[in-house]
């Protein structure tokens, strides 16, 4: 290779940021080591979905408290914030994936954030269960973005929406970004801006009604203070136990 060959490849090699940690180093029995125990906050993410779908499919439709108000009739369906509801899963596994690599304090947060709203979500889907009906039975228009709606209707039953995920995943990602003091302003706004049309994108497409958005902030408050309110730590390892024991109990039950 020619002496100029190879100073470019090096200075290919410096403009990609390293990792943190070097995950090819990985493996199942280092996974309590302290570089790599963060890791163990995705098993969050295997506990949310069994319960999504415990939650989906056996808590019939008849159990369910319908979620409605005046202002839901005043907002259209409109498919275009369809764009922004959608963007919602792109930004959040971009910041996850993200601090993932370069970011591991950042990552813990908001993933913890994350399992906060998780815990807090799905037990008021279990213990009021709740429905959503303002989904159009036949879609205003013919394009895209209504057929799109019409497919993610199909799988996506209308329970389990007060509080909306959408919308406290969404304070979250804000929270952990607007706190960066590595990310350019530029970058801080458009996440802010993203996270608001995306929070009014859900009852747009009418996928939560205005309720689920305003019972989603206190729950979302509720992960900001316990992550960096005053004796967060303390907090945050009182809930661990809290979560634990309650882990037990229903495994006592069975």
């Amino acid at each position: 290779m020619s002496r100029f060959g190879s100073n470019s490849f090096s200075m290919n090699r410096r403009r990609f940021r390293e990792p943190e940690v070097d995950y090819r180093e990985f493996r199942l029995s280092r996974l309590n080591e302290p570089r790599f125990s963060h890791i163990k906050l995705l098993g969050g993410w295997v506990v949310y979905l069994s319960l999504y779908f415990i939650t989906e499919n056996l808590i019939p439709y008849s159990s369910c408290h319908v979620i409605h108000c005046a202002l839901d009739d005043m907002i259209p369906f409109n498919e275009w914030f369809l764009i922004f509801y959608c963007f919602w899963f792109v930004l959040l596994i971009l910041s996850l994936l993200y601090f993932f690599l370069y970011d591991i304090d950042s990552f813990k947060k908001l993933q913890i954030f994350i399992m906060i709203t998780q815990a807090v979500a799905m037990t008021a889907y279990i213990l009021y269960p709740s429905i959503q009906t303002g989904r159009p039975e036949v879609m205003p228009r013919d394009n895209f973005l209504c057929d799109l709606a019409a497919f993610i209707y199909a799988f996506d039953t209308p329970t389990g929406v007060c509080p909306s995920l959408h919308v406290a995943y969404s304070m979250g990602i804000a929270s952990v970004w607007c706190k960066k003091k590595d990310a350019s302003a530029v970058w801080k706004v458009f996440v802010v801006i993203s996270v608001i049309l995306i929070s009014i994108s859900v009852a747009f497409v009418k996928q939560h009604s205005v309720i689920d958005i305003a019972a989603a902030i206190p729950v979302g408050i509720l992960a900001e203070y316990l992550i960096y309110g005053r004796g967060a730590a303390v907090r945050r390892r009182l809930f661990r136990r809290k979560i634990r024991h309650f882990a037990l109990h229903m495994q006592a039950l069975r």
